[in-house]
């Protein structure tokens, strides 16, 4: 469905020297230099997945999206979404993809809802019955009846997000991009919207790509992630790929009557542990120790704590994919 091919985008951006006397020079005669946002990217997305596309700020993730989507032409390398060329015959190729950013809105602002999707009906070029039927579909998955005749002003932000996607599957594209979905959004109204994604993707096969920094709903969503640092791709794979591959950390909680268990226990001088190994909260008389299981085995890890100190409770679980990705974030992937 979606093909990326070395895919390459540089700018010019001016250098200006300090000073008055820069700026005037800057002006008459302008210094540039090249800028790579994105270095030779390639990955593949099959029908019907969902696919995380993540990184840290600057790392090229809304450069990448703007190119599939044809708002950015590449300076080298190519991408085809279902054989097309997203710069080329775009009036064709916006008709086979759904576009959602999260910071901002398609839905005109003083509109009644309802009257929003009729004028994006007659753009897409929707057929009667096919709208009504689509409608009713997304009235659905995403409970747009209470608030479909209300100005697009007077949404709320989660509102307005479920309005958006609706807005985005109204003429039934086969690629839909999400960017950041469910930001500033609470709880229940973020868990409500990955919902209808996997509601969507279930039933209709819409390919996903869904960029985001919740990793919550990378986890709920993908399987597959594809993360970019820098420009370049850095991973490619399944979540539990990544969990295997750097995900030694183990997070252990304990609770103890013991009111001085972290000197007792001195887990960092007894097993030889850095801080990139080991660190240590405590909260009352519940205690967190995030470990190096690669360094310390698990095992040796409980025999040690169970005979030093006294417990109540203990359990053992892997560290969450946020947990893994910032530590990638911080240390580089090789």
């Amino acid at each position: 469905m979606i093909t990326v091919d070395k895919l390459r985008k540089e700018f010019k951006k001016t250098v200006k020297e300090p000073g008055l006397k820069g700026s005037v020079k800057s002006l008459f005669k302008p210094k540039s230099k090249k800028v790579i946002a994105v270095r030779d990217i390639s990955f593949e997305v099959p029908k019907g997945e969902i696919l995380g596309f993540i990184g840290p700020n600057g790392a090229g993730k809304s450069t990448v999206i703007k190119m599939l989507t044809g708002i950015l032409t590449p300076t080298s390398g190519s991408c085809t979404i279902n054989g097309k060329n997203p710069t080329q015959n775009r009036k064709n190729y916006v008709k086979e993809i759904g576009v959602v950013f999260g910071q901002r809105t398609q839905l005109w602002w003083d509109l009644p809802l309802r009257e929003t999707y009729g004028v994006l009906k007659e753009i897409y070029e929707v057929p009667d019955d096919s709208y009504k039927k689509r409608m009713a579909f997304l009235n659905e998955v995403l409970e747009l009846d209470d608030f479909i005749s209300s100005p697009v002003r007077t949404l709320s932000l989660g509102q307005r997000m479920r309005a958006d996607i609706a807005a985005s599957l109204l003429h039934s594209p086969k690629v839909l991009f999400l960017d950041e979905p469910t930001i500033g959004l609470d709880v229940v109204v973020k868990d409500n919207i990955r919902k209808a994604i996997e509601h969507i993707n279930h039933h209709e096969k819409t390919t996903v790509i869904l960029t985001t920094h919740d990793l919550a709903d990378i986890e709920q969503l993908s399987k597959r992630i594809v993360m970019i640092d820098k420009g370049s791709k850095v991973f490619d794979g399944t979540i539990s790929d990544l969990k295997s591959k750097y995900g030694q950390i183990r997070e252990m909680y304990f609770e103890t009557g013991s009111k001085n268990a972290v000197e007792v226990l001195g887990y960092a001088k007894h097993f030889n542990l850095g801080d990139d190994d080991l660190s240590v909260e405590t909260e009352g008389n519940a205690v967190k120790v995030r470990f190096n299981s690669s360094a310390v085995p698990v095992s040796d890890m409980l025999s040690y704590t169970l005979g030093k100190i006294n417990i109540s409770d203990i359990s053992v679980k892997d560290a969450d994919i946020e947990e893994i990705i910032r530590k990638l974030y911080e240390q580089g992937v090789e």
